[in-house]
């Protein structure tokens, strides 16, 4: 019979204002390129994918 014995190592990380507010930052500026990339592609495809997942969220955009 073997006895399987595990340790848990607890890990705590701090992340200081600058760094949460770098990542707020990049991902607003990631988030708004992918709406401008969306709502003005001159893609078909890409364009009405955008518009048809806004209606199923309920969000209007007309």
């Amino acid at each position: 019979m073997s006895i399987i014995s595990s340790t848990s190592h607890s890990t705590c990380s701090t992340t200081t204002l600058s760094q949460r507010l770098t990542v707020a930052i990049g991902a607003s500026i990631l988030g708004a390129c992918l709406v401008y990339f969306a709502g003005f592609s001159h893609i078909e495809a890409v364009h009405n994918a955008a518009h048809d997942t806004r209606h199923s969220a309920a969000f209007p955009c007309h």
